[in-house]
């Protein structure tokens, strides 16, 4: 039971199924900005030009706070789903614990500076003798 929850974990969480859920809830609060541009501008201003309705300033005062607060709704939605996310991203990420750097396993030659072995004593391009580790610690770097 505990192999099958933590697949599920992992199904849930991972990047693809995050972002289409995002997508879903995003378009469907967008739908509502798109209805209520429909019916509190297009159509009012429609029914204007065609004749078929005069409307007053309440009515235009009415149309427009409308579509503010779908506007506003859109950004509180959009907001709570940031604030969702960037807490699911932090339990997510508090149990992966970061890789050590793995160790390098090439240097660059001092004299033609092609990637060579870290082992090479000498350069295989330019058949320099490469001065020891030791050495190369010690002598300041050249310009």
């Amino acid at each position: 039971m505990k192999k099958f929850i933590e697949e599920f974990k992992t199904f849930a969480l991972r990047g693809n199924m995050m972002d289409m859920a995002v997508g879903v809830i995003i378009g469907g609060a967008f739908s509502g900005i798109v209805t209520s541009l429909t019916d509190n501008f297009i159509n009012p201003v429609l029914n204007m030009v065609t004749g078929g309705q005069m409307y007053t300033l309440q009515d235009v005062a009415g149309f427009a706070s409308a579509f503010i607060s779908s506007l506003v709704n859109f950004f509180i939605m959009a907001f709570v789903l940031f604030c969702l996310l960037k807490g699911v991203n932090k339990l997510v990420s508090l149990g992966v614990k970061e890789k050590p750097a793995a160790a390098p396993t090439t240097k660059k030659c001092p004299y033609c500076f092609t990637e060579i072995d870290i082992h090479a004593t000498r350069c295989p391009n330019c058949t320099s003798e490469l001065p020891k580790e030791e050495e190369a610690a010690k002598a300041p770097a050249e310009a």
